[in-house]
């Protein structure tokens, strides 16, 4: 199915079935036309692919020439489970386990292998995010972190080898400090960003846009030096 974003961009859009050990992961996979890499969002606690706030962000990189795969981390009845429970949603080590089998399916697909990958994480999606990319190194060119808990990357962080962003809310003032004490545990080239007035889901007028921004400007970047050194 071909759909157009608010921009006018034609954009090829899916839904695609990932294997991840026994289980198998809902996503949807959307590739502009002439789409320069692909993007895997990692959602955070108790979120979605349905999230508005990652497709968003995920529309925004269909307009600067990104394509997107946006997944669900639990199977529907593990997500049964956590809303009552709120016991996967923690297990980073979960989460980044299925996020790598999500990077190994894209660098199969046809209809993605083409294209350098890049990870967008929320909350304790960017843990996950960070660990997969330490996991994946040759594969992951570059990580960006919304909101994230960087800092339960744990060990993983110092194994980092993609450039990483990290965006955060200028209210968000426990966060900033974890994503610190994150920055300093990595040895990647890793920069933060501080939105200004935007506290931790960035929902103030403006803020998510500047996280858009942030976001494709900083992918572009990475994944066009990948594909260069790639030709």
């Amino acid at each position: 199915m071909t759909n157009t974003t608010s921009h006018g961009a034609a954009v090829q859009q899916s839904a695609v079935r990932i294997p991840a050990g026994r289980a198998m992961l809902d996503a949807d996979l959307a590739i502009p036309a002439g789409a320069r890499g692909l993007v895997i969002f990692a959602h955070g606690s108790g979120s979605s692919r349905k999230s508005t706030r990652n497709r968003a962000v995920a529309e925004a990189l269909h307009v600067a020439g990104l394509g997107t795969l946006l997944l669900d981390l639990l199977t529907a009845a593990e997500e049964q489970v956590d809303r009552l429970t709120a016991e996967h949603r923690f297990n980073i080590p979960l989460l980044a386990t299925r996020l790598v089998a999500a990077i190994d399916w894209a660098v199969a697909a046809p209809e993605t292998r083409a294209l350098p990958i890049a990870l967008f994480g929320a909350s304790t999606g960017a843990a996950a995010a960070l660990i997969a990319a330490a996991d994946r190194p040759a594969l992951v060119r570059a990580v960006v972190s919304r909101g994230g808990r960087p800092d339960l990357a744990g060990e993983a962080l110092p194994h980092v080898h993609a450039p990483t962003l990290l965006v955060i809310g200028s209210r968000d003032v426990p966060v900033i400090e974890l994503n610190e004490q994150a920055a300093r545990a990595m040895t990647c080239p890793r920069e933060i960003a501080i939105v200004a007035g935007a506290t931790h889901l960035f929902e103030e007028p403006g803020t998510l846009e500047e996280v858009q921004d942030l976001a494709a400007k900083f992918i572009r970047e990475h994944v066009a030096a990948a594909a260069a050194g790639a030709t």
